[in-house]
Formats: structure tokens, sequence, C-alpha cells
């Protein structure tokens, strides 16, 4: 769906994220046993999804997992089905100890087999597809879009089905992935809670009316104000118009074809206006609650075009953040009101310390220098 772009993260490798999209033109059924992401040049495999993984990570383009084409009633339970005619998705992410090890190619072995009805012989087959070049493009490099303390990164990239990595949208009647390096900011307190106080209260919230500053300097192309807080807090509101989806909020053109992302403003708080210059560390606007936003929280990323859809999510890293360590469990963002009294489920890195020019993993808890 997009080339991948390798981009150094804060588990100390390189991933590539992307997506295979696989349609079954044949009559029959098929069964997809084994994805292996292979180094084309090498000829060496350097990802195997299969079992659980496959199941996890192999997904029809709408529906759910529980759907017959996707679960298959052989005895593999293991492996999945794509049924005539059925389109799905594999989600891959492909790590490597350094950049050096980047393949320049990626190619894809499929193992499987055609499902005859009855009790006819299955078919099976192992064969190539998707040779894709891996871009040799660095990924863009950022300052924190907010001032210091302790933040915890949320609904991020390579780990767990997040909504922002499997954000797949038919947009003017192409599938796109507009979020899927996007990351949610919380900030935390020395408790690592995120209220403190009544969950029902804007100003309960630690994250509400921080500060939101320019990660790179650029010339403003967007700035929508206007638009109300969320009144459901902490439950999640009713869905906007996708026009609406980002709530007040900013773009940024920082290079040609390179646009920054900062959603959710607080109505009254945007600072800036259309053809306005804009230079790093400068301030934008106050974190709130607006669009489709169940909790105060900034909503960031890079975007190929001056909208949010249509859109490519493109790959950033920050220029210096130190690492605390992850938030354990799942919680949605929709849950973090939900939790008494907010404190997260916190668990300290075997390694903390200071990282530059990475991006925070899923769930990652870093701390930010700077002033506030």
């Amino acid at each position: 769906m997009a080339q991948p772009v390798p981009v150094e993260a804060s588990d100390g490798r390189v991933h590539l994220a992307y997506e295979l999209l696989m349609t079954n033109a044949s009559a029959l059924p098929v069964r997809i046993e084994r994805i292996e992401v292979r180094d084309e040049a090498a000829k060496k495999t350097i990802l195997t999804k299969s079992g659980g993984a496959l199941q996890r990570d192999f997904t029809p383009v709408s529906g759910s997992l529980a759907d017959e084409s996707t679960v298959d009633p052989s005895a593999d339970p293991s492996a999945s089905t794509l049924a005539p005619s059925e389109v799905s998705i594999a989600w891959m992410d492909v790590s490597v100890p350094t950049r050096a090890d980047v393949p320049a190619r990626l190619d894809h072995r499929l193992v499987g087999a055609l499902v005859p009805p009855g009790k006819a012989k299955q078919i099976p087959f192992d064969i190539g597809v998707a040779n894709v070049e891996v871009s040799t493009q660095p990924p863009t490099v950022l300052s924190a879009p907010v001032k210091g303390g302790v933040w915890y990164m949320s609904e991020g990239w390579c780990r767990d089905d997040t909504h922002h990595r499997r954000g797949l949208v038919p947009i003017n009647g192409q599938l796109m992935l507009a979020q899927r390096f996007a990351i949610d900011f919380y900030k935390l307190d020395d408790q690592y809670r995120t209220w403190v106080g009544d969950p029902k209260k804007l100003d309960s919230y630690l994250t509400y009316q921080q500060p939101i500053i320019a990660a790179a300097a650029g010339t403003v192309v967007r700035a929508e104000d206007g638009l109300p807080n969320s009144t459901a807090v902490p439950k999640a509101p009713p869905i906007p118009p996708i026009s609406q989806t980002v709530g007040n909020h900013v773009i940024v053109e920082i290079a040609p074809s390179t646009y920054v992302l900062y959603a959710h403003m607080d109505p009254g708080s945007v600072k800036v206006r259309v053809g306005q210059k804009v230079e790093k560390g400068q301030e934008l606007g106050l974190i709130g609650t607006s669009g489709n936003s169940s909790t105060p929280h900034l909503h960031f990323q890079l975007l190929s075009t001056p909208t949010f859809f249509p859109s490519n999510s493109l790959p950033y890293v920050f220029d210096q953040f130190h690492l605390q360590g992850r938030i354990t469990e799942r919680l949605w963002d929709d849950n973090l009101g939900l939790e008494p009294p907010g404190n997260l489920p916190f668990k300290a890195d075997p390694a903390p310390g200071p990282h530059q020019n990475e991006l925070p993993l899923d769930r990652a808890v870093v701390r930010f220098t700077g002033t506030g």
C-alpha cells in the first residue's frame, strides 16, 4: 500500500511497517498457512508469520476476525482462508538490528493450498509475491510537539492492533492508511496518572490545555478553530463527520509533500493562521478534546498531503527523548478516564536512558526535556 521506509525505534531496532493487500482471484477458497518476508538479494527469510501471529495479523479488508471466510474449518485452525474474490490485508512489521541490515528489496513467500469442495484433495502452493523496493529515504527528524515532562505514547505503531496502525479507510475509491505512524500524547505525573480528581471534568486531565509547540519550522497550510470540546468525557463522543475527525487542528508544511498535523486542540486556542511562517518551538495552541476525542490528548503525525483524508501516513523520529518504560496493558484512549484513580500500569524499562533520532513504540512512556 506504501513503500516500506526504515525507521529507528525505541527498542533499538530498525523497523519497516507496511501492508500487503491480497485478493483471491480463483474460484476456490485459498488457505494461507505461512507468510515469509525475505531479503530479495540474500534469499534470506527475515520474518515468518504463521499460527497465532498469522491469525492476528491477516485480516479481511471488511469484517471481523470471526467471519467464516477468515477462519479455516480444516484440521489446521491456525491457517487463514480467503473466499473467492475476498481481499485481506497482512499487517507487516519487519525489524532488523541496524540500518545496514535493511534489505534493498523485499519479496514475500506464501505457503498454503487451494481448497476444493467436498472431500477432494487440497492443492498446495508455494509462491513468491510482492517484490518491493525499500526506501532509502531517512525518516524526518522532529522535535517534541509538547513541552517537557513525562508523556505516554498511546496508540502508536508496530505493537498490537491499534486504531492508528490499522486505520484502513477507503477515500475517493482508494484504500489508505492515514494514521500508520500517528501517536496520541498524554501527560503523566510522577505516579503515572493521566487524571486527578473527577474524570468527567476536562481540567482533571493533566493533558488538558497543555501547550502544543511546533515540532519543525514551516508554513501553516490549515488552521481550524471553533469546534467545541467533547461533552462525553470520559466516554467516546458520537462519531463526527469526516471533516471534523481531528477537531480544531493545525497543519504545517515542513518540506515538499510533508506536513505535520496537530489535532484535537482546545477551542479558541489556535494561535496561528494560514500562510504564517512558524519556527520550531513556537506555540501553536492548547490541547483539548475537540473532534473524535474522548479525553484530552494531542493527536500527532506526518502526512503526505495537507489534509487528514486523503493522505498517506509518513514516518518520523524525534531528535531526543528519555525512555522511562512502557504501559503494560492495552488501554484504549476511551478507557483512560475509566481507570480509577487514573494510575496506568507502568513498568520501567530495563535500560532507561536517552534516545536520539528514534520513534517511540506504542505504549512507551518518555520524558521530553524543555520548559513546562
